[in-house]
């Protein structure tokens, strides 16, 4: 079962990846199941249509997905590609606790198969321009971080899967900061995940940033399992052809040393197991 669940598409504000083109390639790549997952992040972008003018990063919009356009396209693939290739809808939720509302508002208006909730700002800040970490020491920013993820998960429940928990490593200029230092609130983020009955996300692109480890790492992902938490994706967070579908079965290789048997895809928001 070969399955991509983080696949980012000219709907993101980051790619220029046609929707209809990875659907190809991907049927290309023997790809079983695809699951887009473009780009939502209140806070620091605009709606297509809102009221507030729009942003821009150089010459391209930085705004949210256009949720009607979107949700059309994918309908149309499904219907074009659905005997080739089984096409899911997500979206990757970037939720702050100030946006929670927002997000909440979105998820009730359209039927979606999976959403990725990560914590891609605080305070409105992003973390790979380093906006956030400054004037932070690595001790201030890691726990800034987790502690935005613990009241989001505290108070938000329209998710599948936690996406890339340890974020920060990707842009962390002081290096990977010890895991023994934040592992009370990563074990008391991971109980409520479980608890509400929602999982992780292995993100797969971990060896285009150089990572010595997995996303999340190897200990949070043996945490996880200790304290019984079985749901878990696999994505290559893809935003160009050449990262689709990438290092899917490193990262499975990664839960079976584990002691992981199953992964998951899923379907109208609830899991399907598939043995590794």
């Amino acid at each position: 079962m070969f399955a991509d669940y983080h696949v980012h598409t000219e709907f993101s504000d980051d790619s220029v990846y046609p929707m209809e083109q990875v659907i190809k390639d991907a049927i290309d790549m023997q790809m079983d199941e695809i699951c887009f997952t473009d780009h939502v992040d209140y806070g620091i972008k605009n709606d297509w249509g809102s009221s507030h003018p729009m942003k821009y990063r150089g010459n391209r919009p930085l705004a949210n997905v256009n949720y009607p356009v979107y949700v059309s396209k994918i309908t149309e693939l499904q219907s074009k590609y659905g005997t080739q290739i089984r096409i899911k809808m997500g979206l990757e939720f970037g939720v702050q606790t100030h946006t929670i509302a927002q997000y909440e508002s979105l998820f009730a208006k359209y039927p979606f198969d999976f959403i990725i909730l990560s914590i891609h700002q605080v305070d409105d800040k992003e973390f790979w321009t380093q906006d956030f970490q400054e004037g932070k020491s690595q001790k201030e920013y890691n726990e800034r971080y987790y502690e935005e993820m613990l009241n989001v998960v505290k108070s938000y429940q329209d998710y599948s899967v936690l996406g890339h928990l340890d974020l920060l490593p990707r842009y962390d200029l002081n290096g990977v900061y010890p895991f023994e230092k934040v592992a009370p609130i990563i074990r008391e983020i991971l109980q409520i995940v479980i608890q509400n009955g929602k999982g992780l996300e292995i993100n797969t692109s971990y060896p285009r940033y150089g990572l010595q480890d997995s996303t999340p790492s190897a200990d949070i992902l043996k945490l996880y399992r200790e304290l019984g938490g079985k749901i878990i994706t696999l994505g290559s967070d893809s935003h160009k052809p050449d990262q689709l579908g990438t290092y899917i079965n490193e990262g499975k290789q990664v839960l079976k040393n584990l002691g992981f048997p199953y992964f998951c895809t899923y379907d109208n928001m609830q899991p399907i197991y598939h043995v590794l």
